[in-house]
């Protein structure tokens, strides 16, 4: 087993759950999403998990073949952890419980907010009844992180970028403006004036781009039949 606690059930559910279920596991998951990081990387993006926490999460998922550790070649030379290709099978499996607790009524959009969330929600939440006819390039920047999103066909691609900048619009800010914008109804020209975004390129281009996306209704609350709650 990936963890000392097991529910010992043959179910493949409870499997699941014995590989990936303990606390930070399935965030340190999705951090490593895009692509491999250091230890002090995702202490860094994940500030409130502690050191011995996340050491123990990494054994963990490492030794349940969902994670694995290298080294990098010179001149960096130094260990980072990636998914393995069946740890990058659980995207799907993310994206989904993801979308499902988003309906919750109890869902804060005002907490912590990084950028590998910002990517899989985009991910998640494009909707391609509203990209028919649509092509467009836009390089979505977060400090140091870029993804190039492409739009075509009523789909999207959104990957990290690592060489040469293409032609293609950028929008550029923090993951929680970001949030405002494409989710909370915020007007993207708002975010620029107040200098929490920047565009350059194609303005037109990246306003249609924050309108492609729509979080799924709030699940209905229960009935109350006779007093008592269905």
């Amino acid at each position: 087993m990936a963890t000392k606690r097991s529910y010992h059930d043959s179910c493949g559910l409870a499997h699941a759950l014995d590989l990936v279920g303990e606390r930070w596991a399935l965030l340190v998951v999705r951090e490593l999403m895009f692509g491999p990081k250091r230890f002090t990387e995702l202490r860094a993006d994940l500030p409130r998990v502690s050191a011995n926490v996340l050491t123990r999460r990494l054994v963990e998922l490492e030794a349940a073949s969902v994670v694995r550790r290298r080294k990098l070649p010179p001149p960096a030379a130094s260990w980072v952890y990636e998914l393995t290709v069946w740890g990058l099978e659980l995207e799907p499996v993310i994206r989904t419980l993801g979308r499902w607790a988003a309906r919750s009524p109890k869902h804060r959009r005002d907490l912590s907010f990084g950028v590998a969330a910002l990517i899989l929600s985009l991910r998640t939440n494009f909707d391609p009844a509203l990209a028919s006819g649509v092509r467009l390039d836009v390089l979505i920047r977060c400090g140091e992180q870029t993804f190039l999103a492409e739009v075509a066909d009523g789909g999207l691609v959104v990957e990290r970028w690592t060489g040469e900048p293409p032609a293609a619009t950028e929008i550029a800010g923090e993951p929680p403006i970001f949030a405002t914008v494409i989710y909370g109804g915020r007007p993207l020209g708002d975010a620029v004036a107040a200098g929490d975004l920047t565009v350059s390129g194609d303005v037109a281009a990246a306003r249609n781009f924050v309108r492609l996306f729509t979080l799924p209704e709030p699940a209905a609350p229960p009935i109350e039949l006779g007093g008592a709650r269905s």
